[in-house]
């Protein structure tokens, strides 16, 4: 119901923009808004798409350790299997191929949880990152000389497409990691455009989690980055 979670909201910290320390942590979010059960497994679900790149990013070798805050480290490390709602299909034979389909289970059970809540803003999200991960994956293609579709999910999720300025900055970028910043730039510009402010409901407590997340993302690539040698 709107205007019921007023305290909850009030008592947040405000978030600075990308490359700002982190105020609080996501599990402590989590914690705060523990008597609402519909707005933690909202913010879960949103959550557990940074703990899906971690692992990708430790599967990879890109990263060595992880701060997931639903998956547990073994399922992060791929030592225990993924939740059964993430498990890939069984066409899914190749290391590329698996990943694809757990996003796409993944894109498909948040708008599942989005739809059991009435979450708007989680149900405009996933329509979004859908849209923009296949507009980046049929770039990729391109450039490759590769068909685009094998490498597309969950497409009768994805909102109408708009990226072609997007893609421009992220192609021009100087490097991977500027690249990522420029993706998550338009990421925060998207949740101010899409922030239920002052409704104090539910959703907005999630585009709250949302913005945090991506300060939390920088910040560990910021300390990964510092803890490299020079």
């Amino acid at each position: 119901m709107a205007g019921e979670n007023y305290f909850l909201i009030s008592a947040l910290p405000d978030l600075g923009r990308i490359g700002t320390a982190p105020p609080m942590t996501p599990a402590a979010l989590i914690e705060h808004v523990s008597d609402r059960p519909q707005a933690r497994q909202a913010l879960e679900t949103l959550f557990l798409a940074d703990d899906l790149l971690q692992r990708a990013s430790i599967l990879s070798g890109q990263q060595a350790a992880a701060e997931p805050i639903v998956l547990t480290q073994a399922q992060v490390h791929d030592r225990q299997p993924l939740p059964d709602f993430l498990a890939p299909h069984a066409d899914a034979t190749t290391p590329r191929a698996t990943e694809e389909a757990i996003w796409e289970a993944y894109f498909r059970h948040a708008a599942a949880v989005a739809t059991q809540l009435g979450s708007e803003f989680l149900a405009q999200w996933v329509a979004h990152e859908v849209a923009m991960r296949n507009a980046l994956a049929a770039a990729r293609a391109q450039a490759l000389g590769l068909e685009a579709q094998p490498y597309l999910v969950a497409g009768d999720l994805s909102e109408a497409s708009g990226f072609d300025a997007l893609i421009g900055d992220w192609k021009a970028a100087p490097t991977p990691l500027a690249a990522d910043e420029v993706l998550d730039r338009h990421r925060w510009d998207w949740i101010s455009s899409h922030d239920a402010w002052f409704t104090f409901d539910d959703d907005e407590l999630v585009a709250y989690g949302a913005r945090l997340g991506l300060l939390v993302r920088w910040d560990r690539i910021r300390r990964r980055e510092k803890a490299q040698p020079a």
